[in-house]
């Protein structure tokens, strides 16, 4: 399985990332969306659809949704972006109430709808961080080092369950060694572009609410999992699961980190 892990990673991410940031425009839209409609197809199977007639349908419709969202020029508002971040607020609440919240979301409309509302923001963030890719790639790398660091905190000194009926392998140390880390990196974007202390301390903050971001949304994935007696999304990515289960996270720290961004040097 190891072996594999490694074997798929090494396929997959090197290409990802030069397609990422050598990708503009509508092309850079369409690498993404691709991934956000695999995703869809991924995600209507943790909504109760397990047909793959259904599955595929959903992902069409996706499909439809970021293209009017480019045509109209939504992918470049910030109101879809407010409206992640008050879903996520709602999310959060699930995953802290959770099993008692079950009857609020456990509907297949509902985890429908918690689909559209976590893959759509995340494609219409990513777009508009593409336009100062120093930003795309710093978000990255807060989830990248946010999980690492969470796990090596974790295996060390993690006895205490951040949210055991929900992931029982997540620690409250995991989140702490997280923030560290994370704050590692703000220190040195700070010095990348040369931000003033006030920056330097908005960015921090930023940074940190983005860290829990992508805590929440390998939470909520997981919460659904679980619901569905799920171990993985899908078997797209052979020794990883799914898709969904690689960008669980920037579901929701993508659009989060979007909407605040602009702010750090305002």
């Amino acid at each position: 399985m190891l072996k594999q892990r490694v074997l798929t990673a090494l396929a997959i991410g090197p290409i990802s990332l030069v397609l990422l940031f050598t990708l503009g425009g509508g092309w850079f839209a369409c690498f993404v969306g691709a991934i956000v409609v695999l995703s869809a197809w991924e995600w209507a199977n943790l909504a109760g659809f397990g047909d793959n007639r259904e599955r595929t349908l959903f992902a069409l419709a996706i499909c439809v949704v970021l293209s009017l969202a480019w045509s109209s020029g939504v992918v470049w508002q910030r109101w879809p972006l407010w409206l992640a971040f008050w879903g996520w607020l709602l999310c959060c609440y699930w995953v802290v109430r959770y099993p008692a919240s079950e009857s609020q979301w456990n509907g297949r409309a509902m985890r429908l709808a918690m689909g559209v509302g976590a893959l759509v923001p995340c494609w219409i963030g990513l777009n508009q961080l593409r336009v100062e890719p120093l930003w795309l790639l710093y978000v990255l790398f807060v989830v990248w080092g946010a999980d690492i660091s969470a796990y090596f905190a974790g295996r060390a000194f993690g006895d205490r369950k951040l949210a055991p009926r929900v992931s029982p392998g997540k620690s409250w140390a995991g989140v702490y060694g997280g923030l560290a880390g994370t704050a590692v990196l703000a220190v040195l974007m700070a010095l990348i572009e040369g931000l003033g202390f006030g920056e330097f301390i908005w960015l921090v903050i930023v940074t940190w609410i983005v860290t829990f971001a992508s805590v929440l949304g390998d939470l909520c994935e997981s919460m659904l999992k679980r619901h569905r007696g799920l171990k993985d999304s899908s078997q797209l990515l052979p020794g990883h699961g799914g898709i969904l289960d690689r960008v669980d996270s920037l579901t929701a720290a993508v659009p989060i980190f979007a909407l605040l961004a602009p702010w750090v040097g305002s």
